[in-house]
């Protein structure tokens, strides 16, 4: 392998591993990200850490300051309503059609995910459930059979899971997912329709709550 293709799979390796630690809740909002001491951790050069930043920088959760450390960006109050409009518009519509369109195949895969989320909230496996619960929103996207859909969640995906999906009562969401779930594999548009409004609802106050002024501790 040359050297370019072995810096581009350490990237991709160093952006995941913080884009998880970021939206699991592990570096929290104003946390600098210091290339070398990355590096060190994750024993890599520099240079794939610098890549990492900036993909995740892309993404909306990095900011990169000139001259200074980049940090895991800072959420308010007016980001927090603003981002949730804009889930309102894309999850809405992701669900009906998933409700509509799945497959024997598609909601298999659905089931999956919820056990795995249902698992993980019962053993207090806080990260492994938050993942989970991430996985079953944008798995929709693939149910509702629309490529156009696949590629806003790419666009918009991270800043929505993590803004989202900091919560706390683990069982309390997958018992949500799984009433979604029933319904979604019952085509129960308008059923679907209700419970994603509170669902989301419940998902906005939270958030607001957790970034509005809120100091976070790392979980």
């Amino acid at each position: 392998m040359t050297a370019m293709g072995a810096n581009e799979l350490e990237s991709a390796r160093v952006t995941r591993v913080l884009r998880d630690d970021i939206v699991l809740g592990r570096r929290l909002p104003g946390a600098r990200l210091v290339e070398r001491d990355i590096a060190a951790e994750l024993h890599v050069s520099r240079l794939p850490v610098r890549e990492a930043i900036r993909t995740l920088a892309n993404e909306g959760i990095v900011v990169v300051r000139p001259r200074s450390w980049a940090i895991v960006r800072q959420i308010t109050a007016q980001d927090v309503r603003e981002y949730a409009e804009v889930r309102s518009a894309i999850e809405t519509q992701l669900f009906i059609l998933a409700a509509q369109r799945h497959d024997e195949r598609g909601i298999a895969g659905l089931r999956d995910i919820l056990d795995r989320e249902e698992q993980a909230a019962r053993a207090g496996d806080i990260h492994a459930s938050r993942a989970a619960a991430g996985a079953f929103h944008e798995y929709m996207a693939l149910l509702a059979g629309n490529e156009m859909f696949v590629e806003l969640v790419s666009i918009f995906g991270t800043r929505l899971k993590w803004v989202f999906g900091l919560h706390s009562d683990l069982e309390a969401m997958a018992v949500e997912h799984r009433a979604l779930f029933d319904a979604i594999a019952a085509r129960d548009v308008a059923l679907v329709t209700d419970l994603l409004a509170r669902h989301m609802a419940a998902g906005t106050a939270a958030a607001e709550a957790r970034f509005g002024g809120v100091v976070l501790e790392a979980e």
